[in-house]
């Protein structure tokens, strides 16, 4: 039997994921996640690839319209789930992406700024944009994202992390969590790498169930290797978990290693996802 074992949203983009119990399912994927952005001073977004310290950065829901920011060192932030209508936009970039976003003003500038020590400015999503996912991958369906590298969601399984740990413990390297990973959607009773080959997951009670389809391998890069509590990586393993990824996860049609598939919403938005809930699977083959 399939479970979901895992449900997880990233407001900032690259900053602390928010653990839940719950999430409900909109047409940009799970509400919140990746609403929000850093970006330097040209727009370009920043990650923890080159600031590995946005890992440090929290974040919680203290209400429906009021998210808290912390980060060592630093006093807490509230961040509001609405930027003003007038607020001013700015031309942002998003892995070769340009579209405008929402200034959400000097305060978390400074705040960010000074955490980092970098130049940061954080935005929000206009909701009057539009940024498409690649056809590619979803057909002839139209689906828009967010901030996200390029679908709304992220689905893992435990399966295939613990497969992963098992093959880093044999070289000598420490076994990593899930949350290297930064997935929406954690899946447990799958066989290790059975997400490469499902078409669609059925998620609920009929009526009220959630259809989301697979449609294109996670490609990884470096970032999985930094601590998402200490924003390092580990001295004696840096290349952890990508070098063992390297032996057996390579996929032309990325162009590089795969962990996850990124997912779309087929059906059901405004239901809501819940731990625990049943998941049903049909293949692509």
């Amino acid at each position: 039997m399939i479970s979901l074992t895992g449900l997880h949203i990233h407001p900032i983009k690259s900053c602390g994921a928010i653990n839940l119990n719950e999430a409900t399912v909109e047409s940009l994927g799970l509400a919140l996640d990746r609403r929000w952005m850093l970006v330097d001073p040209r727009g370009d977004f920043l990650s923890q690839r080159a600031f590995p310290l946005m890992a440090t950065i929290r974040l919680n829901l203290a209400s429906e319209s009021e998210l808290i920011v912390r980060a060592p060192g630093m006093a807490p932030l509230v961040l509001p789930t609405v930027v003003p209508f007038k607020a001013p936009k700015i031309a942002v970039t998003v892995w070769g992406t340009a579209l405008d976003a929402l200034d959400c003003g000097p305060e978390f500038h400074d705040w960010f700024s000074s955490y980092l020590g970098a130049e940061a400015r954080l935005v929000c999503f206009d909701p009057e944009v539009m940024r498409q996912c690649s056809l590619r991958w979803t057909g002839e369906r139209r689906v828009m994202t967010q901030f996200s590298d390029g679908f709304p969601l992220l689905v893992t399984s435990t399966a295939s992390l613990d497969d992963l740990n098992a093959r880093m413990q044999q070289k000598g390297a420490p076994p990593i969590p899930m949350n290297r990973f930064r997935p929406n959607l954690v899946l447990t009773g799958l066989p290790a790498y059975e997400e490469d080959y499902i078409d669609t997951l059925t998620l609920g009670e009929p009526g009220k169930e959630i259809v989301l389809r697979l449609v294109k391998p996670c490609a990884r890069c470096p970032m999985p290797g930094i601590d998402q509590h200490s924003g390092l990586r580990d001295t004696q393993w840096p290349h952890e978990p990508l070098d063992t990824l390297t032996t057996y996860r390579a996929d032309a049609r990325v162009d590089g290693v795969t962990f996850g598939q990124n997912a779309i919403v087929v059906a059901g938005f405004g239901n809501a996802l819940r731990l625990g809930m049943p998941v049903q699977a049909e293949l692509n083959f």
